[in-house]
């Protein structure tokens, strides 16, 4: 074969010059129209970030509160054990509001005839029957002192208020657990009163970081509550072995008596992310799990930590320093639980006098009848009780005790004592 020509070899280059312009003419437009309008493809940045709605996190939120514009509500936990069915129904009557929610649980030791008796009692009632707001828990759970029995039984009282009552009665709002040796120095007027100016999503639990000789005889030692897997009651018992102290989470520590928000409440039940569930479980081996379990995880979870006021609302008279129990209240402690402004006190011993006077001078209860309120629609004549009838639910008549609790909400949520790190 012949070698290509000079001639032919130029003509064979110009074949290919308008298919090369042109090309290059689109590779320039195309350039100048990804510069000028860039696609969204996904930077390598947008990859390490991916849209927050894909986590399960992001989908399980808490509910909203509730509107300002309403009185909140409260869901009581009322707790007691064998013998303490009339001081729970006394604690029940002196706390009642047909706007608030109450269960009322007397632990396993109590016999089945004081819950039924107890619930029979109440069914009796014209007011409470009519509200259809307070339940007694018929399956009573084993609660060992100082065990996680305790806190488990918080939770199934925290759960039923969620399931059960979102279904039948509405909204709450905070969530405060009590016992048969608590009594309120307000009424509940007072406390809606007051509460009804604060945001919702405040937990007013005292706590602290510092959790001192706690470190040695609570967070190290491991012990067994046999509530957790047997029928009769018998106190924890510890195993020789230790452990260290977490690094997953921070352990924080306080008092055992609370009033926590709705949305917290969800968290601690439905558990979005797995912190509660792991510190419940870290908790099942830990002496005294109350005074812990809900401290720690509002303190570690980022949502709740800077919505913790440090108080537990109560008045409690301790040795210094603390023993394991507080003292029993007197008519002598009476001038100083006025004087702390908390809405609660305990410890009292069952139809001590001291609970007749807080009746009759704070909470202006006759003996075995509700306290009253704005709510009472009833009248006065021939000596009968208006708290028979209910009226206007969201009527509320504060008094003295309103003045007292205003009083100290304002000194907690000062500058000086309220900041948005207090779990520290």
């Amino acid at each position: 074969m012949k070698p290509t020509t000079g001639a032919a070899a130029a003509a064979v280059d110009r074949r290919w010059l308008l298919p090369l312009a042109i090309g290059s003419a689109l590779s320039l437009i195309l350039l100048v129209l990804l510069t000028t309008f860039p696609l969204p493809f996904p930077s390598s940045a947008a990859s390490r970030s991916p849209n927050p709605t894909l986590f399960v996190e992001h989908k399980l939120a808490p509910s909203p509160p509730s509107s300002s514009a309403s009185p909140p509500r409260f869901a009581y936990l009322i707790s007691g054990s064998a013998g303490d069915a009339p001081a729970l129904r006394r604690v029940l009557l002196a706390l009642y509001h047909p706007r608030n929610l109450y269960i009322l649980h007397l632990d396993a030791e109590a016999p089945d005839s004081d819950r039924a008796n107890l619930a029979a009692d109440l069914a009796d009632h014209p007011v409470i029957a009519a509200a259809a707001n307070v339940r007694v828990i018929h399956r009573a759970n084993l609660v060992t002192y100082r065990g996680p029995t305790m806190v488990a039984n918080t939770l199934h009282a925290a759960a039923a208020f969620l399931y059960d009552y979102n279904h039948q009665q509405g909204h709450w709002d905070w969530f405060i657990n009590l016992s048969a040796s608590d009594y309120p120095l307000l009424t509940q007027d007072d406390l809606i009163h007051v509460f009804s100016k604060l945001p919702r999503r405040l937990n007013f639990i005292d706590h602290t970081s510092d959790i001192g000789w706690k470190e040695y005889q609570r967070a190290k030692p491991v012990i067994i509550d046999p509530g957790l897997y047997m029928k009769k009651k018998a106190d924890v018992f510890w195993i020789p072995q230790r452990r260290s102290v977490p690094t997953a989470f921070k352990l924080f520590t306080g008092s055992a008596w609370m009033a926590l928000s709705k949305p917290f409440v969800e968290y601690c039940i439905w558990g979005w992310d797995n912190l509660p569930r792991t510190v419940l479980m870290y908790y099942a081996n830990f002496i005294s799990s109350p005074e812990g379990y809900f401290h720690t995880v509002v303190c570690n979870a980022e949502e709740f930590k800077n919505t913790t006021v440090n108080h537990d609302l109560h008045y409690i008279s301790w040795d210094n320093p603390p023993k394991q129990h507080p003292h029993y209240l007197t008519i002598e402690d009476l001038d100083r639980m006025v004087a702390s402004d908390a809405p609660f006190a305990r410890k009292f011993h069952a139809d001590d006098p001291v609970l007749d006077k807080i009746d009759a001078e704070i909470l202006l209860r006759g003996p075995d009848m509700l306290t009253p309120g704005g709510w009472c629609g009833g009248t006065r004549e021939n000596g009968s009780d208006p708290c028979l009838v209910i009226g206007n639910t969201t009527l509320l008549q504060p008094g003295r005790g309103a003045v007292r609790l205003q009083r100290l909400m304002t000194s907690l949520l000062s500058e000086e004592k309220f900041h948005p790190r207090q779990c520290k």
